[in-house]
Order: C-alpha cells, then structure tokens, then sequence
C-alpha cells in the first residue's frame, strides 16, 4: 500500500490502474506458460519480469519527483511574475472594502496620491472626485474615461471584487485632442439682404457698405485664425481648425450683433447668416454640408448661425431679432408659376395642414385648391376633423354651405386609397412630418411633396421636396398663399367670397388682427381678399369664443408665476386636459403684464401627451428655447410637445433651460 501511495498521482487513475492490472495479468499468464514449456526458460522470464518491474517503478517515481520539482518551481515562478507584475506594471490597482475604505494600492496608484498614507482611509477623505468616480462608474460594464488629478484615465470597476483598475492614457488623450482639434471646419457667410439694401443706394454708399462688412468679417476671420475668401458680393467662404470653431462658438459669433447694430445706426441694416460645418474627412461632403446648414441658417429667417455636423444635432447662435422683409414679388411669382407647372404635371394634387388644424392652416389649404381649379386640377383637402378648436368647427360648419368645399374634403385613409405615383401634395403652414396631418400619406408621396409655410425650418425637414417656399418674414402661410392667385390661370372659377374669408381669418388669428408681424405685404393679401368677398362679419363670428374657453383661459392665468421677474409661467393641472388654442391665448394674454418679456403655459393635451405654449415681445427668442424641448417656431411665437412626463416635470425642464439662458448670457 505504501508503495502504491509513492507512485505518482496518475498512475493511481481507475483507467491507467487498469492498463497496470491488464499488464500484470498478462506478465503472470507469460510466466505460467514459460515455466510450463520449459522451467529454465520460466527461471529466465520470472528474472526479467522482476528486474522491468523494478526499473518501471523506479523510472516512475523519478519522473514523479521531476513533474512535482518542476511544478513546484513553476508555481514560485508564476506567484513572483503576479506579484512583480502587480507591483510593478504600468496599471494602477486599488481595493477597497464594503465601508469604501482603501485596503490597497499597487505603487503605480499610489504615485499619483504621492507621500500621502491611504491604506485604511475612507475614498471620500482620501480623494472626494475619485470617490466620486468609483461611484459614478461601479456599476458600469467595461472601461470608462475618466480625468482624474489632471490626468486621463481608461478606469474598469470590478464592484464584486471591490476593485478598480486604472490605465493612464493621457497621452493618447492628448494625441486624440490634438487630431480633433485639427481636423477642418468649412463655413459659409451670407449676407441676407445685400440686393434689398443695396438697389436704392448711390455707389459710393454700396462702396463704403461694402467696405464696411468686409473689413469687419476680415477681422473677425484674423482674429480667430480662419482663412477666409469673398467669393461674391454677398457670399465669404471660411476655413478654419475644430480647435478654432470652440473658440468662436465659446464667443457666441458676436460678429452678427456687430454687423447688425452698426448698419442699423447708418439706416442701411445688414444682417448675416452662417452655415459651419465640421466632423468629415471629405471636404466636398463638408462644402455641400455647410452650404445645407446656411440654407437652414437662412430657412430659419436669416441673422443666425448654424452649426451641425452630419451625424449630430444642429446648434444655433444669434436669431435674436426679428427677421426683416426681405421677399419680393419676383420669388412670389417664380413660385406660383412653378406651382403651376407642378401641378399640370400631376393628376390630382393632395393638401394638407398640421395637425389640430388652426384657421390658417385651413385657411390656406382652401386657397391652394382653388390655385389647383384654377389651373383645372381636382384637389383634395385631408382633415382631421377631431380635436379641433371652436372657429376651426365653425369654419367647417360653413364650409358645409357649399357642396363642392364640402366634398372636396376628406380624411387620411379616404387620401391613402386615391393617392397614386403622379399624385401631388401641398403641405401647408408647417414643414415637419412628425407635425403633418396624415404621415402616411407624406410617406407615399414624398418624392412628390411642396412645402409652404411661414415658420421658421427646423432640423426635421423632408429630405426629398420638389419646391420649398418657407418664408419666416410673412405673417401667415395665407399671405404667402394669396400672392400667387396673381400669377395663376384665370381659366378656372376664381376665388369664392367663403375661400377668401377663410385666408384672410387665417391672417388676423396669426397677426392678432394686425397688430403683430405684419407688413405691406400683409395689407396688400388683405386687401386683395376683401375685394375678392372676404367677410369681416364672418370672420368675427368665427372667432368668437365660448365661455367655457373664457373660463379655462383665466382659470390659466391665475396659476402665473415668475421666474427672474421677466419670464410669466402659468401651469394646467396634470389631470385637465387643455385646448392648445385656449393655452396660446393664455400666454398671448401674459405679455401684456409689465416687465414680462417672455411668457409659457404648460398644459396636458393628452394622456401622455403635455405640451407648452411660448411667446415673446421680441426681445427673448423662445423658438430657441422651445427647440431645445424638441418644438419649435418663430423668434416671438413657439410651442412644443413633450411626451410621458407630468406638467410639473416639464415646468422644471423649462425653468432649468430658462436659468441655463441665463448664466449663458452673464
């Protein structure tokens, strides 16, 4: 037994024991057959027998010796490679206990806290930020970036095993740094109304102006170390660094209040628009990129800067000021008359607004049909007749009146079974597909789409529409509609006295009967509609308002308050819902509080649904602010809609974006 115990281990094993037995059966079966043949010859085989099983054993036990000796050395060997590895390897090591105290570091971590005694100390005391980290970051899977005693870090947090790896990388951080930094940047100046301002000027006067903005945007250029090249009379091309666009994004492109403010005082305003683009690295792809965000600079109405990359959201500076007319009759025209051709290219043609319909998205919808029947086109109005306001149902009420307006109307799924390839649609008085009345049918016709709205373009654009017509300046879409009866053929019926009365509703609600973004040009649709039948009794009975609208508005304005005195907030009840109509008049209504510059009304529109209503005097731009809740509109008029939150939630989302403002400002 013994002997077997001194045999190494895996001789022991039940499979080779077998294979032993088997040979010791079949060494006996050998011997008993040698000493039956001859007994000399069993003499002879016993001895070998003998002899091989000794030197078996022995071999055996040798090489048991050798394989424990060598194991043994190989386990010291690896044991001391941990432990110099351990304290020794460009990685720190650090284990704490379940009370966050330091239990070890390796001396590459303990560098870095220098002569100071951590073993034992709670993180906090030790080293608050890089208690903070460990705690931001423990239940996090992988590596996380992190700096840390102005250093950067590659920091993995085994939270089981209460211990955390650091890797020092900031060199590469640095090297990434450097290569971000450098990477190029094209942008692309536009001055937005040379022509308007420079056709009635002397040129002498055009020279000095001329002068004046380049001399300006040259210096701006030098100052930040851009290469900058006029390549028109009212068009800068600019090439700059990433490192470069931080610090005049840090700067808040104040060369567009420099520009602005001082042609203003010399009665010749001029603004600027930008379009900056950054993060590929091809440079025909950045080109066409910052030529789109100027586009979207100038869609946006212009004296403004956008700033986007391809992959990211956009952002904005300037857009402080209202926008200045600066459309003229020949682009109105040029529109109409590609409307035209558009739609004699189609066999039917599809309009349709926003949802929750308003007057002037309506308003407008009727006057782009009766464009179509001018030209001898069918044309369908899509309305969503649910959860409209007041003067929105009386409207239809009236529209009931005339047979040929009231079957011309129809809903989403009525559109989608007659909508076809050579279909066309008009999208009115928005621009958003998220916004649109039927997406659907957006989606079936979007190669085939025209856009005509007077809001500010947002990022959510339709990548694909045959003619865009956005025009910030006007005061309505029905404005702009009401231009191009002009320019269309007057072989159709020409507009009827109730399709006037609509338009023109549209424009009062939009300008507040006139008092709000309006211009000549306002007056002149005005006019144009009263001599074409447009009814101001009509109008007035559409938009009277009932009491229980009465009541839910100054029930609203009795819950204001302020925020930095200038800012009037008023809040719904997270378990009411609110007509958006009833929440705009609310806030419209708020201005008019001295020293109230900017003015929000959060109510719920739908069960999970909440939605906020902005207005401005002007001098706070909450088209801004509105987008950073993922709404939109114009510099004074804006609103959004934020889903699955409470109406409180969204007051502190506002008011923390309003103090961001703020301290931005300061």
């Amino acid at each position: 037994m013994k002997l077997v115990d001194r045999l190494p281990a895996f001789i022991r094993n039940p499979r080779v024991g077998l294979v032993a037995v088997v040979i010791v059966l079949l060494s006996l079966i050998s011997l008993g057959l040698a000493f039956y043949i001859d007994f000399i010859v069993g003499i002879v085989m016993l001895v070998l027998v003998i002899v091989t099983g000794i030197f078996s054993v022995r071999t055996l036990r040798l090489l048991s010796d050798e394989t424990d000796k060598y194991i043994s050395e190989l386990s010291f060997r690896i044991d001391q490679s941990e432990e110099d590895a351990i304290l020794s390897m460009p990685i720190g090591i650090l284990l704490y206990s379940e009370q966050n105290r330091i239990e070890w570091v390796n001396p590459n971590l303990q560098r870095y806290f220098k002569d100071e005694k951590v073993l034992g100390h709670p993180l906090s005391e030790v080293d608050e930020s890089l208690s903070k980290i460990i705690e931001d970051h423990k239940n996090n899977d992988g590596f996380n970036r992190v700096t840390w005693n102005e250093h950067v870090f590659d920091v993995l947090i085994q939270k089981d095993e209460r211990a955390v790896y650091f890797i020092d990388v900031t060199d590469y951080a640095e090297m990434e740094k450097q290569f971000d930094n450098r990477q190029v940047v094209i942008g692309q100046i536009f001055i937005d109304n040379y022509d308007e301002i420079t056709q009635s000027m002397a040129d002498s006067d055009v020279s000095n102006l001329n002068n004046f903005v380049t001399n300006q945007v040259s210096s701006w250029a030098q100052s930040f170390g851009m290469y900058l090249r006029r390549v028109d009379d009212d068009h800068f091309f600019v090439i700059m660094y990433n490192e470069t666009l931080t610090k005049v994004e840090e700067d808040s492109f104040k060369l567009l209040d420099t520009i602005r403010e001082a042609t203003s005082k010399q009665n010749s305003p001029v603004t600027l628009s930008i379009g900056i683009a950054y993060g590929d690295d091809n440079l025909n792809r950045l080109a066409d990129l910052s030529q789109s965000n100027l586009d979207l600079a100038l869609g946006r109405g212009g004296d403004q800067v956008v700033v986007k990359a391809d992959d990211e959201q956009a952002r904005f500076y300037g857009g402080k000021t209202n926008p200045m007319e600066k459309r003229t009759r020949v682009r109105a025209r040029m529109i109409g008359q590609a409307i035209q051709e558009l739609m004699n290219q189609a066999d039917q043609v599809f309009v349709m607004g926003h949802t929750r319909t308003d007057l002037d998205s309506l308003g407008s919808a009727l006057g782009i049909r009766r464009i179509a029947q001018m030209n001898k086109k069918e044309c369908w109005i899509v309305l969503d007749q649910e959860g409209v306001h007041s003067d929105v149902t009386r409207l239809i009420d009236k529209l009931d009146e005339h047979e040929e307006l009231k079957d011309s109307i129809i809903d989403a799924e009525q559109a989608l079974e007659l909508a076809n390839s050579q279909s066309l649609l008009v999208m009115v008085d928005h621009s958003k597909r998220s916004i649109t009345t039927s997406e659907e049918l957006f989606d079936k016709l979007s190669n085939r789409v025209i856009i005509i709205d007077h809001h500010r373009r947002g990022t959510e654009f339709p990548e694909n529409p045959v003619l865009v017509y956005i025009e910030p300046y006007a005061s309505s879409t029905g404005e702009l509609i009401t231009e191009m009866f002009e320019y269309q053929s007057h072989d159709g019926e020409p507009i009827q006295p109730i399709e006037a009365t609509a338009i023109l509703a549209g424009i009062e609600v939009d300008t507040k009967s006139f008092t709000e973004r309006t211009g000549t040009r306002t007056f002149d649709a005005a006019s144009y509609l009263r001599s074409v039948g447009a009814n101001e009794d009509t109008i007035r009975y559409l938009l009277k308002e009932n009491v229980d609208s009465y009541m839910q508005r100054n029930h609203l304005i009795d819950t204001v308050q302020f925020v930095d005195t200038k800012y009037a907030i008023c809040m719904g009840e997270d378990d009411r819902k609110y007509d958006p109509v009833i929440a705009a008049q609310a806030a419209d209504s708020l201005l008019n509080i001295s020293g109230v510059e900017a003015s929000f009304v959060i109510t719920r529109r739908s069960d999970d649904v909440v939605g906020i209503s902005a207005r401005s005097v002007g001098t706070e731009n909450v088209q801004v602010i509105m987008e950073k809740l993922g709404g939109g509109g114009h510099l004074a008029m804006a609103a959004t809609q934020i889903e699955d939150v409470k109406v409180e939630d969204a007051r502190e989302q506002l008011i923390a974006l309003l103090q961001e403002d703020e301290k931005d400002e300061e």
